[in-house]
């Protein structure tokens, strides 16, 4: 069975960075011209997803908002005479169809994909974190060869890897592979923020699963642990435990992932989509070079 499913999950409070999500959800923080979530359907859209799952919660009825098709502005730019506008809203004319869930209680990740289990049925299906990008301007492919690796070698789950510097081990699920982790690999186990000197590797996971539906009984039977949350990461665990075959693909080189999930993370994100940018991209370079030699090197 084909994999054209994403479920997005999008509940999270957003609570490292407030202000700035204190009324706006964190995934519709800009990166560049678009919102995050728009780069992110448009990743998954770039690799043949046509099916969009968000699982939300309170105070995001801006991403659903964001994916309407908003024909009052169509008319008012082309009124006004800003036809030269409405190319920014092709992507809600994208054969795209758009779904969405809620997370009635905060019960971490794990609970959230559980949420998506009646629209899922019994589809494999991706998971794509909605905070979280792949490349830049919808042209990571990593998704697509996940799919293909999962449909190839009938894996139970595939996921997206990249590897990070060893102190940084600390703040991502890794992979402790079987063998030799080659661009592709299959996992013996997978560790949840381990310390440096007990991290099996340092490729951590990238923000991309893919499922069969049989992770909702998993799921299901995952007692829930710290704060109370369900981790889909005990679940994979599970899987492999019980003699399942769990693949690692990893990005390619220069294949990046681009988190908004604080502040860090989010000022380095929008500076390169910024400087990504096709027309802006030069000036903001100019800038940058301007400003960069009055600061003192530290």
């Amino acid at each position: 069975m084909p994999v054209n499913v994403a479920v997005i999950p999008v509940a999270g409070r957003g609570t490292r960075l407030i202000p700035l999500t204190k009324s706006q959800p964190k995934e519709m923080l800009p990166l560049g011209r678009r919102p995050t979530v728009q780069h992110v359907v448009q990743e998954l859209a770039f690799s043949g997803l046509r099916e969009m799952l968000f699982v939300t919660g309170p105070g995001k009825t801006a991403i659903e908002n964001h994916f309407d098709i908003d024909t009052e502005m169509v008319r008012h730019l082309r009124t006004n005479g800003k036809e030269d506008l409405l190319a920014e809203l092709d992507f809600e004319r994208a054969e795209i169809d758009y779904f969405y869930t809620r997370q009635r209680r905060q019960l971490g990740l794990g609970h959230a994909v559980l949420c998506a289990r009646p629209f899922v049925n019994q589809r494999p299906f991706m998971i794509a974190l909605g905070d979280s990008l792949l490349g830049l301007n919808s042209r990571s492919d990593v998704c697509r060869r996940m799919i293909d690796h999962f449909d190839r070698e009938g894996a139970d789950a595939v996921i997206a890897f990249q590897k990070v510097p060893r102190e940084e081990v600390v703040n991502y699920g890794i992979a402790q592979p079987r063998g030799d982790a080659g661009d592709v690999f299959e996992l013996s186990d997978l560790v949840e923020k381990p310390s440096v000197e007990q991290a099996p590797s340092n490729l951590a996971v990238a923000a991309r699963y893919i499922c069969r539906p049989s992770i909702f009984d998993y799921l299901e039977r995952t007692a829930p642990g710290k704060g109370g949350e369900i981790q889909l990461t005990d679940a994979l665990r599970s899987i492999i435990q019980d003699g399942g075959r769990i693949l690692g693909v990893q990005l390619a080189p220069g294949e990046k992932r681009y988190d908004v999930g604080n502040f860090e993370s989010y000022f380095q994100a929008f500076v390169e989509a910024a400087l990504a940018d096709s027309q802006y991209g030069p000036s903001v370079a100019k800038h940058m070079r301007k400003i960069l030699a009055e600061y003192p090197e530290d």
